[in-house]
């Protein structure tokens, strides 16, 4: 390849690669029924939000499935229904939203380490960080990697705690040959243009528990129960008709979707896999990934740091991203006053990228954006003195 574009050669992509598409439904297929909304002026509270409902039950064969207008107000909703006091456990290496519906509900997050490999929240660490205090854990299935499940649920059970997952990127993912949906006490997705389900800006809540789940459809109505005597806080949570159509269509082709990610995900650690320096996250043996990122870890092999590599990549017109930044590092939770030790989720988010990874990217893309960071690597030498 030509010199490197951080060293004065010419960038790779111009126009810049972007880091995410979203794979939307086709405007032909939707048009009859946007037709019919605009028409009947229900453009919320309507029937395509009962169908999506309806539907996201089915494919995730769950008793509840509840459209709300974003995963984090599906996460503080799901945390206010279930009345809690004092500490939630959960994993500094997630992002914000994780920890800040637990702030919104006047909850103490506190905070655990990851494992090294899976990037997951590790179950011996959440035993260990509970207390007389602790009331639920909050576990997030990073970039689509199923979480060990079935061992949070044992300790939940064991410590009669609730078990809330965070399964923003949960959409495309399976377990043990199941889509996730059903597990814990509740689970809350993300339909946001970057996953893999896309209804526009939104999320879903899932659970098992129908009084939960009827509580949580009262919240998301400001606490009204349809007198408008209102018997607790609430707020408006509801998913818009437009973002529901979006998210029927959607659904149908998210198996592909998965696929597709799937595919590519392989062919970037086919074309990686030989370059010194570059590891890859280990995705659960028993699980699949949604892979709603791609991450790799860049490690002192490669001659160049993490940072350096983001920037010769910016220069190429690869657009990628640097996260998670822990979130016990953050401002937002100076208050709390607490020197935490997370040795995993630290060298994790100081070695992490995410590379560009959507479903109508092609085989020769991964090729082209594999064969720049094998160029930059050959060029570390001269990129680590400028």
């Amino acid at each position: 390849m030509n010199r490197p574009a951080i060293l004065g050669g010419t960038p790779t992509f111009s126009p810049p690669l972007p880091f995410v598409k979203p794979l939307l439904p086709d405007y032909e297929d939707m048009e009859p029924q946007l037709k019919d909304m605009f028409s009947s002026g229900m453009l919320t509270k309507g029937k395509y939000l009962k169908e999506y409902e309806e539907d996201l039950k089915e494919y995730l064969s769950v008793g509840n499935a509840i459209g709300v207008s974003s995963c984090t107000l599906g996460l503080i909703l799901v945390l206010h229904g279930m009345d809690l006091k004092g500490e939630v456990i959960v994993p500094s290496f997630t992002f914000p939203s994780t920890v800040h519906s637990i702030m919104w509900n006047n909850l103490k997050p506190v905070f655990v380490d990851c494992n090294p490999e899976t990037f997951n929240v590790m179950p011996s660490k959440v035993e260990e960080a509970i207390t007389s205090q602790t009331s639920a854990i909050m576990a997030v299935h990073v970039f689509g990697n199923p979480c060990e499940i079935e061992a949070l649920e044992d300790i939940a059970i064991r410590y009669d705690l609730k078990l809330i997952f965070d399964s923003a990127h949960g959409f495309g993912s399976e377990l043990n040959g199941k889509t996730l949906g059903k597990c814990g006490n509740a689970e809350v997705f993300s339909t946001s243009p970057t996953k893999l389900l896309v209804t526009g800006e939104g999320g879903v809540i899932t659970t098992e528990d129908g009084e939960l789940a009827k509580k949580i459809r009262t919240a998301i109505e400001y606490g009204n129960p349809g007198d408008y005597d209102c018997i607790f806080k609430g707020l408006n949570a509801r998913l818009a008709e437009f973002n529901s159509l979006t998210g029927i269509y959607s659904l149908k082709r998210l198996n592909e979707n998965a696929e597709l990610r799937n595919h590519l995900a392989s062919l970037y650690k086919k074309y990686l896999s030989h370059i010194p320096g570059i590891s890859f996250q280990k995705i659960n043996p028993s699980g699949k990934s949604s892979y709603k990122d791609f991450s790799i870890l860049i490690e002192p092999s490669f001659g160049l740091s993490r940072d350096l590599l983001y920037k010769a990549l910016e220069a190429e017109g690869v657009s990628t991203r640097k996260y998670f930044y822990p979130n016990h590092r953050q401002k937002a939770l100076r208050y709390m006053d607490v020197n935490y030790k997370l040795p995993c989720t630290d060298e994790i988010s100081e070695k992490v990228i995410c590379l560009p990874i959507y479903s109508s990217m092609t085989d020769d893309m991964i090729k082209t954006v594999s064969a720049v960071i094998y160029n930059i690597y050959e060029a570390r030498d001269d990129i680590k003195n400028i």
